[in-house]
């Protein structure tokens, strides 16, 4: 499976919701368990990483109890070389484009980059940009973390991602983030760039799911949804019915 054309040919007919599950939080057989039920809730692909506790043994033994019982993408959410596994179908190849520390720069992608080719892992070029309040990943990845209202500056590193070939630009307000990305962002970058934006942090229920979509967002991803709330799987069938009524506007076209 390409997955960059799997999300590029379902971004033909509307926009998509990732899931990301952080493998230290919970045992392998409970991430499947998760998977399973929330790709019956209609999530596009699932996205495997997390800040902090990740080993490549956790990483193989979460991913593949959760092919066991999904058939929908596994994509890593890399947070370094650690968290590489030859079981999942792609890893974000990814650069923090606002950290101030060569390692989240380039220096990883570096060491990464033969590793990634010998084991056949499919490759998906973004740029990742931390707005604040940017949580525990702001922290690690020693962002210079963009503030809300610094609309020029979101401009600028999303026309950067694209200008350097990278084929998804990805705003990111931290796991846990009281509220998402501004909408007034979103809705700038959307008017700028032709590459999908993607979404994360801090939409934990419809409405915000809603206004994110509306913005230009391309694809949404929601994370400690799962791990802060007994009734996500409500909440989450709510946003995926959001996404499902979207349509995709990239560039500012339909």
């Amino acid at each position: 499976m390409n997955v960059l054309n799997y999300i590029f040919e379902k971004l033909k007919n509307g926009k998509m919701h990732m899931t990301l599950l952080d493998p230290a939080k919970q045992t392998p057989e409970k991430s499947a368990e998760i998977a399973e039920y929330i790709e019956k809730l209609g999530t596009d692909a699932i996205m495997i990483g997390g800040s902090t506790n990740i080993t490549q043994e956790i990483m193989d033994e979460t991913i593949v109890n959760i092919k066991k019982v999904t058939k929908i993408p596994i994509i890593i959410f890399p947070n370094g070389i650690q968290s590489i596994s030859k079981y999942a179908d792609a890893i974000y190849f990814m650069s923090m484009l606002n950290s101030s520390d060569r390692t989240f720069l380039i220096e990883s992608q570096m060491k990464a980059a033969p590793l990634i080719k010998r084991l056949g892992l499919e490759p998906i070029p973004m740029g990742y940009v931390v707005v604040e309040p940017g949580m525990t990943v702001g922290r690690v990845g020693k962002a210079i973390l963009l503030k809300r209202n610094e609309i020029t500056k979101a401009i600028g590193y999303a026309l950067a991602a694209e200008f350097f070939g990278m084929k998804l630009i990805y705003f990111e307000a931290g796991s846990g983030s009281p509220e998402p990305v501004s909408e007034e962002m979103i809705n700038a970058v959307k008017k700028e760039v032709n590459i999908p934006i993607i979404v994360g942090g801090g939409i934990t229920d419809h409405i915000k799911a809603k206004r994110i979509l509306d913005a230009g967002a391309s694809i949404i991803v929601t994370g400690t949804l799962v791990e802060r709330f007994s009734d996500y799987g409500e909440r989450l069938k709510d946003i995926i019915r959001e996404v499902r009524g979207s349509k995709i506007e990239i560039g500012g076209k339909k």
